[in-house]
């Protein structure tokens, strides 16, 4: 039986990109060039290979190049939802956004980290394996230790059953949230639209719930946080001939 990948997906745009600061005073972070390649055309450009055919990007900062540049994108319908009056975070952004989602599972996917490859077979796994009998949301999880450019401890514990728990008080915890996940968009459909992190206020009843997975990323993972990052990135991409 085909797998069946999300035809919509939510690209979040909208940050002010302070980290990397003085590159995003003029240009926001999801166009900064990567090796010749803007960092938000690294994940839209496996999305749309994987079989996505509506892209809802949300604006903020610098708004209106970002509404320039996803405007010549091919293969798929963009549209865009306008955070230009505030930027709502990563949970605000999906409950504004919702009236554009529909009913169906949707990616929902960060602009400042891509895999090493950078093929749609994350994109395409995370379908096979999205069960909403069982989960609310799926996310792709980076193994810390095959990553550039994060320097967090870990966000996760993954259960052999593939439930997730958050790190805690443990000094680590071996699974980073790669930016990347399928949910059922009508959970934020019913909330307000104010500025709130996904993290907390949905992810924090999820784990309690058992209904947040995670799948892991067979790849190498490039977080690009800071200028830092950028060139270390950069560095990783021309050694291994990406």
């Amino acid at each position: 039986m085909p797998i069946e990948v999300p035809h919509t997906a939510m690209v979040l745009a909208a940050g002010l990109g302070t980290r990397m600061r003085p590159l995003t005073d003029t240009c926001p972070k999801p166009l900064i060039e990567v090796s010749g390649k803007r960092l938000m055309d690294r994940m839209i450009e496996p999305l749309i290979a994987a079989g996505v055919k509506r892209i809802v990007v949300n604006v903020h900062w610098l708004a209106d190049q970002v509404e320039n540049h996803v405007s010549g994108i091919e293969g798929a319908d963009v549209i865009v939802s306008d955070e230009r009056g505030e930027v709502l975070e990563t949970g605000g952004a999906l409950a504004k956004a919702a009236p554009l989602l529909g009913e169906d599972p949707i990616f929902v996917v960060n602009t400042d980290a891509f895999w090493g490859r950078g093929d749609p077979a994350p994109f395409v796994q995370l379908a096979e394996v999205f069960d909403p009998d069982r989960m609310d949301e799926l996310l792709l999880l980076a193994d810390t230790q095959r990553s550039l450019g994060y320097g967090g401890a870990g966000d996760f514990i993954r259960s052999e059953t593939g439930s997730l728990s958050r790190r805690g008080d443990n000094p680590s915890a071996p699974w980073a949230y790669a930016g990347v996940r399928i949910l059922k968009p009508q959970a934020f459909a019913g909330l307000e639209v104010e500025r709130f992190s996904v993290a907390w206020r949905i992810w924090g009843p999820l784990v309690e719930a058992g209904r947040l997975h995670g799948l892991p990323l067979d790849d190498f993972w490039l977080h690009v946080g800071d200028p830092d990052a950028l060139k270390d990135a950069e560095t990783w991409l021309r050694c291994h001939g990406q």
